[in-house]
């Protein structure tokens, strides 16, 4: 389903988040970190430079994403500083680590999972004394983006091809997310933020959805249909976000979810 060129794409629009979740991680000498939805590995090796001494395993599913990963890591072992990384090819809803985790992280990954929030606890559960979880989300499921998708996809020229596909669900308010986890006894912050993105090009929104909602929909059609699709969704995103003179407007909410469990 992912494509790591096509998800690289507008990447400090989609890392900014990152780092804004990871620095409210008040972590200061963990032994063991993981990054759960780790992507192409960039964000993961963030993480060592963060803290240097620990152990960093990035998980995800897709052997494509792992691959491109695995290229980080070799670049990165031949550096003068050796890292302590690893990837790992697992859906992170099977993960289990083999000792307590100091930090998990987790950075748009579980709006493609339905129940997260039993996810959430169990990751929480598997923190270590005072360890920290932190996880983003999109929250944008009554955006343009997404409704226009769910609808140009069940629509009765797309519906017998497409049947009952399995879009991403987004994410809760944070104030669910808040109780969820102050149930568990951690001490949480959450919050939202819904960016202003500025993008150039021809169909700039359509190029962010060919890197992450369009995913299941770009593996599920042959190549004839998937030109027909991208080509009438990307007619009504034209529509949806209009162009100015400096660029494409792009809302684009999320939500953070950083949780410090109880030493």
């Amino acid at each position: 389903m992912w494509d790591p060129g096509q998800y690289r794409l507008l990447g400090d629009e989609r890392s900014r988040p990152f780092y804004e979740l990871v620095g409210r991680i008040g972590a200061t000498k963990p032994t063991f970190v993981a990054d759960l939805g780790c992507g192409p590995g960039e964000l993961t090796a963030e993480l060592c430079r963060r803290w240097p001494t620990a152990d960093v395993l990035g998980v995800d599913s897709s052997p494509e994403m792992i691959a491109a990963a695995s290229e980080v890591l070799a670049r990165l072992s031949d550096a003068a500083d050796p890292v302590r990384l690893r990837f790992e090819l697992s859906d992170a809803r099977d993960w289990r680590p083999d000792r307590p985790v100091d930090v998990i992280v987790s950075n748009a990954l579980l709006q493609w999972i339905p129940d997260h929030a039993e996810l959430m606890v169990r990751w929480a559960r598997a923190l270590a004394s005072d360890g920290w979880l932190a996880v983003q989300m999109p929250g944008n499921h009554d955006q343009a983006t997404h409704a226009l998708l769910r609808e140009l996809a069940g629509s009765a020229r797309w519906r017998p091809l497409l049947g009952d596909i399995g879009l991403n669900r987004q994410a809760a308010e944070p104030a669910a997310y808040l109780d969820l986890l102050s149930r568990e006894g951690c001490d949480v912050d959450a919050w939202e933020t819904t960016y202003l993105h500025v993008l150039t090009g021809d169909d700039p929104v359509l190029s962010w959805t060919q890197g992450t909602a369009l995913r299941p929909v770009i593996a599920m059609l042959d190549p004839a249909h998937r030109a027909d699709f991208l080509a009438e969704y990307g007619a009504l995103l034209l529509g949806a976000y209009p162009r100015a003179d400096y660029g494409t407007v792009f809302p684009f909410r999320r939500v953070f979810v950083v949780a410090r469990a109880s030493g």
